[in-house]
């Protein structure tokens, strides 16, 4: 079996009624890899997987709608089930956030410091990160099962950066689209719909599915907009959506 990505929660910066915030499960044969963990993503994490079975946490930034949920799943494997050391990725600043509102990492999370190395393994599955456009240390993600097929997560980014920065042919590319148009976007280090749908060309995504849409927004026109500046068919990222590689 492929890499298999299920959508946890994709609203961007706040949560939208029943859309929780950033959260991704990637899953391998036999290895499970959450992405990102914003408010109502741990929730949706749990119909899905028992949190016994997350071989480990990566944490793009530190912006809350990507973290603020793993002080939820701390509670949890500490204290409910008595797991201790879970392996969790993200940026020193990140980590600190977590600290301070959590009164501690140790013993729940094993943290591992985002950036001196770009490409790290999780049991079986190879992980490239490289740095984005946004306003604090972010990073997108590429990961590789062992079977060879890919998924490229770009986090948040402004246009100054570009998912071909981690290479080429990736079978599934899930880019955020934040507002709908320039007008929208402004001088805002985020995404419009037409910016995703060409970075994912330009990085030969075989697929593109759009994420982080602001509450309100229209998730047909972001896929129209999109799909033009891609050259083929878009998906709109929906909590429990599921994606077989």
């Amino acid at each position: 079996m492929g890499l298999t990505l299920t959508v946890l929660g994709c609203s961007g910066s706040y949560p939208a009624p029943d859309v929780p915030c950033s959260g991704y499960l990637v899953r391998s044969d036999t290895t499970a890899v959450v992405l990102d963990m914003g408010h109502g993503a741990f929730a949706e994490l749990q119909r899905h997987i028992d949190v016994a079975d997350v071989d480990a946490v990566v944490l793009t930034h530190a912006h809350p709608d990507h973290w603020v949920d793993l002080t939820g799943m701390r509670i949890l494997t500490h204290y409910g089930r008595g797991l201790d050391h879970v392996p969790v990725w993200g940026t020193d600043e990140t980590r600190r956030m977590v600290a301070t509102v959590s009164s501690g990492i140790e013993p729940a999370f094993r943290w591992h410091v985002l950036g001196p190395e770009r490409t790290f393994a999780i049991g079986d599955l190879e992980l490239r990160i490289e740095r984005t456009d946004h306003y604090v240390e972010t990073y997108a993600v590429r990961v590789t099962g062992p079977d060879g097929t890919s998924l490229l997560y770009s986090s948040d980014t402004g246009p100054g950066w570009s998912p071909a920065e981690l290479g080429h042919d990736v079978d599934l590319a899930l880019v955020e689209s934040s507002y709908l148009d320039a007008d929208e976007l402004g001088d805002v280090l985020h995404l419009c719909a037409d910016m995703a749908g060409a970075a994912a060309r330009a990085a030969g995504a075989r697929r593109l599915v759009l994420t982080h849409l602001v509450p309100g927004a229209d998730p047909e026109a972001h896929a129209r907009a999109a799909a033009a500046a891609y050259g083929g068919p878009v998906d709109v990222a929906s909590p429990g959506a599921v994606y077989a590689l």
